[in-house]
């Protein structure tokens, strides 16, 4: 056996439990605030193209719908449909990282984390 003592109290991990702390967020910066407006802008620009192309569809699909001479605008419709359902991911790929930006921003305004 060796002549080693063992240590008189067991090692403890670095860091007790009662000095753990959360990470803390570093404070947003300017550019950060600007392309967070820049993604909620850009995703209410897309939503109203997208209401506006679907009321423009309908239109399209009662004009045709009245005279068989029109049918033209029924094919217009449903090329509105595509680039509707085409710029839904669009949209969700722009309004989701633009509202959590926003948040981060805005909790970090709350808490009176001044930036940078």
């Amino acid at each position: 056996m060796s002549e080693q003592q063992p240590a008189p109290h067991p090692a403890q991990m670095p860091g007790a439990p009662w000095a753990y702390a959360p990470p803390q967020a570093w404070p947003v910066s300017a550019g950060y605030r600007r392309w967070a407006g820049i993604l909620i802008w850009l995703a209410v620009i897309i939503a109203v193209l997208m209401v506006v192309a679907f009321a423009v569809s309908v239109v399209l699909l009662v004009k045709a719908n009245a005279d068989t001479r029109n049918a033209a605008y029924g094919y217009l419709a449903i090329v509105l449909w595509v680039g509707i359902a085409a710029a839904i991911p669009v949209l969700l790929a722009v309004a989701i990282p633009g509202a959590a930006m926003t948040r981060r921003v805005r909790q970090q305004r709350q808490a009176g984390i001044t930036p940078w």
